[in-house]
């Protein structure tokens, strides 16, 4: 899930580690209920009861608005997208549905910084859709100019919303647009394209980096970002073990975690404007492999979702792992996408 400004404000206070951070944690999985959100307080709570109107299908991404009042999950079925009012209480009554749908399958939804657009990555032409945000959908922008051609994989909007990115699996794999109430014309990709599939995309959370996680080596990039690629950051010394599948920066900006395939399944890094610092060691309880992969608004946390029970494991944050917390009750089930709220 990507970063946002909010997050910039809220870390300076995790910075000195230890669990801070109160509020929830979502994931889009593939139980009956397809969304299943826990309070958090130094440990998971007890699960919030079910909404009345359910996504339609697995649910293959989840995230918070800015403010904490809304939550949007994508999904494998029509309409693509369900939307509800959060608060402490939980789930409110679904909002009505867009009136244009996305395409297909949804893969990957971000709401922008100040709440204002909702944007869905999705695996059918136009492969991005985008709303106005107000308490529910407005109508549909118009597409951009440069249309991605294939499976649209994960959305991301830079942190002063004035960027989106789109990750895809088809060459050149990743697009950024300028962003303003609609996409402008896209920017010129950089001069050492991705290899492979843009499975996961982040901004940090000052606008001055953007990560792509893909789908063969060196399985992660990082370049510079300022309206524009930079010159790619060369690769860590020590890659990620398989195919990133998702991708975040710790709301300091002190470092940046690659979900991927194959054991330990999360690979975290010291990072500056240097680039990559030494892979930090891996957490005492791993696991065969990772799709998604989430800091708490603090820095104090880091959640990472499985394709193997429990499914979600999470763990303190201080330069380093600390000892993954107690499982929840109940656990997700083939879970794809993580995020928490705002603090409480």
């Amino acid at each position: 899930m990507d970063p946002i400004t909010l997050n910039a404000m809220q870390g300076a206070a995790g910075a000195a580690g230890g669990d801070n951070y109160v509020g929830d944690i979502a994931v889009a999985c593939n139980l009956s209920s397809k969304i299943i959100v826990y309070p958090w307080s130094s440990g998971f709570g007890t699960k919030y009861s079910d909404p009345s109107t359910l996504p339609p299908a697995y649910a293959l991404d989840v995230a918070f608005s800015a403010d904490g009042a809304h939550l949007a999950v994508v999904s494998g079925s029509t309409p693509y997208i369900t939307a509800y009012p959060w608060s402490g209480s939980g789930f409110g009554t679904k909002y009505a549905d867009p009136s244009t749908l996305p395409t297909g399958t949804s893969n990957g939804v971000a709401f922008s910084p100040d709440g204002a657009h909702i944007a869905v990555a999705h695996n059918t032409s136009p492969f991005i859709s985008a709303y106005p945000w107000s308490s529910g959908f407005g109508t549909k922008y118009a597409n951009p100019s440069t249309l991605p051609t294939y499976n649209a994989l994960d959305v991301a909007f830079s942190p002063d919303g004035a960027d989106i990115s789109l990750g895809w699996t088809y060459s050149p794999y990743n697009y950024v647009y300028p962003w303003s109430s609609g996409f402008g014309t896209k920017y010129s990709n950089p001069s050492s394209n991705l290899a492979s599939a843009g499975n996961g995309v982040a901004f940090s959370a000052d606008g001055a980096y953007i990560a792509v996680a893909t789908a063969s080596t060196p399985y992660i990039y990082v370049y510079p970002w300022s309206s524009g690629f930079g010159t790619k950051y060369s690769d860590p010394s020590t890659l990620p073990a398989s195919q990133g599948r998702g991708v975040a920066f710790s709301p300091d900006g002190a470092d940046i975690a690659v979900a991927h395939y194959n054991s330990p399944g999360i690979s975290v890094y010291p990072w500056s404007g240097s680039g990559f610092g030494t892979k930090y060691s891996d957490p005492s309880t791993v696991f065969a492999g990772a799709d998604d992969v989430a800091f708490s608004p603090d820095g104090s946390l880091i959640a990472v979702i499985s394709g193997s029970s429990p499914y979600i494991y999470v763990y303190p944050w201080s330069s380093g792992f600390g000892t993954k917390y107690s499982d929840p009750s109940p656990t997700p089930y083939a879970a794809l996408g993580v995020a928490f709220s705002p603090a409480a």
